[in-house]
């Protein structure tokens, strides 16, 4: 009996998350992207722009130990996106062997690499960290970089997950942790270590209040918006919050709540990344939710919606949607 029953909600997520895409596809034939983007349960989304395409690059939202590899996807105009499997696994990475997290992907000197977090290391008594692969094209395929993790120890009590890098005129700056702790380093050339800072410490804490995980950072008139998540990622309380700086260190203070659950259109809204288009000042931010027919912390979709600003800079509340966005060719 339990087994049936099982089954029978199994078999209702399924056709749930099946009615949605297809009302999801409607709205893209209409000229919007729907919400979720594409079929599955993904979370951590890391969305980027490289040339006339969207890439977006998450996690695959399952138990941890099914968690062996990265998929990718890609648009020409946010509504319709086309599925690249399998663009990196653990038969690459042999030092990897579960819980693969929170790609994020950069290109420098015409190669494209890919930031990763595996195993969801512990202590600094386990194998495991921050990893990076490379490829020449965005779809890949990758390969590993150096053989083992970039960093795969406890820095400031930041536990080694939730890398993202940030190209600031050709400064690469990665941004990690969890555990409540983020650090900033200086990625050197040949991406296989870091750089020291003025102090000659290579680690830099810079936690805001209230920070928890998934930092991102872009820069927008001049100023530095380093963002991040709070609550906790299987509860309807995840959300992102926001701080503002004049350099790419900080320091970073917390203004404010910007994207959360609304309880009418999804619950678990967090674990984000930003796109604007080139040219102009028009944002999109990228994140995963949970539909309100699911109550298993795995159940994440990939969502998106339009990010703006008041006339001080400040970023004005998102307001999530079923609709998502307007096409948008680049």
């Amino acid at each position: 009996m339990t087994r049936k029953l099982s089954s029978v909600k199994i078999l209702l997520a399924f056709l749930i998350l099946s009615i949605s895409l297809q009302a999801q596809q409607e709205k893209g034939k209409r000229g919007y992207s729907g919400n979720p983007l594409f079929t599955g349960w993904y979370a951590d989304p890391e969305a980027i722009v490289f040339g006339d395409e969207y890439w977006i690059y998450p996690t695959f939202s399952a138990p941890y130990e099914k968690q062996v590899f990265l998929d990718a996807f890609s648009s020409k105009n946010l509504t319709r996106w086309d599925k690249h499997e399998h663009i990196l696994d653990t038969s690459i990475v042999k030092w990897a062997n579960k819980a693969m997290w929170a790609p994020a992907v950069v290109t420098k000197d015409k190669q494209y690499f890919i930031f990763f977090a595996a195993n969801d290391i512990q202590s600094n008594k386990e194998l495991g960290g921050i990893g990076v692969a490379v490829a020449d094209a965005p779809s890949g395929p990758f390969k590993d970089h150096i053989g083992w993790p970039l960093i795969d120890k406890f820095y400031n009590g930041a536990q080694p997950i939730d890398q993202f890098v940030f190209n600031d005129d050709g400064k690469y700056y990665m941004y990690y942790g969890g555990w409540g702790h983020c650090n900033v380093v200086m990625l050197n050339d040949e991406f296989n270590g870091f750089n020291s800072y003025g102090d000659g410490k290579t680690f830099k804490e810079i936690t805001p209040l209230g920070y928890v995980e998934g930092p991102f950072v872009f820069k927008r008139n001049g100023k530095y918006y380093f963002m991040w998540s709070e609550g906790g990622w299987g509860g309807p309380d995840y959300s992102v919050a926001y701080a503002i700086a004049d350099h790419p260190t900080g320091p970073f203070k917390r203004i404010g709540k910007i994207l959360q659950q609304d309880p009418s259109v999804a619950t678990g809204a967090g674990h984000h990344s930003v796109i604007s288009i080139p040219g102009k000042d028009q944002y999109y931010i990228i994140y995963h939710r949970r539909p309100l027919t699911e109550t298993d912390a795995n159940s994440r979709v990939t969502c998106i919606d339009e990010m703006k600003f008041d006339q001080d800079g400040f970023i004005l509340p998102v307001k999530i949607t079923n609709q998502g966005v307007k096409k948008q060719p680049l």
